[in-house]
């Protein structure tokens, strides 16, 4: 059974409201007020309900007149989207877009990409997700996202792309209220057995779908899990444990002396970093954000 809400009688709704009259509304719609006053008629006679009172010089909208121009409203809001969507979809462009990106690089630049993207006027859904070690390749093998940034070699290759975006330098790091700081300075080497004697801080793996992975861990008294590097920084300035961080994120710490650089018998060497993207997906928001993440500039200390 079809509804009597159709799409008209909203539009015709929403014009007598705007406009303030049955003459105005039809005026705007180019038909005659004696058309509006039949659907909207015939709209009341169907949902047996008054939409208008009409016992003044006017006609005046009941609540629930009020309850259908309102829920109206959002109905054609969602028609003229999914229309402009079809549209868009039609000429290349995608109606969303997901980006994976590990903690280890820099959201600022993310961000400010997604601004000069947004001047383009397309209307392309963008949703990032945070990812840490093998997230990033779990999130494009399980179709989570589209774009992988930040993920190393070691991972699933073959059906997917790859471009470097870096070399991530990892210094080991103490906060300033550290035991350790009291006990070394930046040319003594920490041993490993006075490692043992503290907590470190370790960002979890995000993986879903694959086999989750370790990445710099050594021995220690207690290993703290946290969710992104981020959670990871904050934890070690604030003297929770210590750890392996990659040195561009922490310029700020590392100036305001918050925190300290030091040497451990415990190496960990640079890490080069990727995007990654399925050879066989196609679109003009990924091929957009294709070539504009390959030329940005990540900051990091080895590109």
């Amino acid at each position: 059974m079809s509804s009597p809400l159709s799409l008209d009688a909203l539009r015709v709704l929403d014009a007598i409201d705007t406009k303030g009259s049955f003459a105005s509304a039809a005026e705007s719609l180019y038909k005659v007020p004696s058309a509006l006053t039949y659907t909207m008629s015939r709209l009341e006679d169907e949902l047996d309900v008054k939409l208008f009172d009409r016992g003044g010089q006017r006609a005046v909208l009941t609540q629930a007149g009020l309850l259908v121009l309102e829920q109206g409203r959002e109905i054609l809001k969602a028609t003229l989207r999914l229309e402009e969507a079809v549209k868009q979809l039609s000429t290349g462009w995608e109606s969303s877009l997901v980006l994976a990106k590990d903690t280890v690089i820099s959201e600022d630049v993310l961000l400010n990409i997604i601004g000069e993207f947004t001047e383009l006027g397309q209307q392309v859904s963008l949703s990032i997700l945070d990812e840490s070690l093998g997230g990033g390749w779990d999130a494009l093998h399980s179709a989570r996202a589209d774009i992988a940034l930040g993920v190393t070699k070691d991972l699933p290759k073959g059906e997917y792309h790859l471009k470097r975006i870096g070399e991530i330098e990892f210094v080991f790091v103490i906060s300033s209220t550290h035991p350790l700081a009291n006990s070394s300075t930046d040319n003594t080497i920490i041993s490993s057995e006075t490692l043992l004697k503290y907590p470190s801080i370790v960002v979890a793996d995000t993986s879903v779908t694959l086999a989750q992975r370790s990445s710099g861990i050594f021995d220690s008294r207690q290993v703290i899990r946290v969710r992104s590097m981020q959670s990871k920084i904050k934890a070690q300035s604030l003297g929770l444990g210590v750890g392996f961080i990659p040195k561009h994120l922490i310029t700020s710490e590392l100036e305001s002396g918050a925190l300290l650089i030091r040497q451990t018998q415990v190496a960990r060497p640079n890490q080069t970093i990727y995007m990654a993207w399925k050879k066989d997906a196609e679109g003009n928001a990924l091929n957009w954000f294709i070539d504009r993440l390959s030329q940005a500039d990540w900051g990091l200390d080895s590109n």
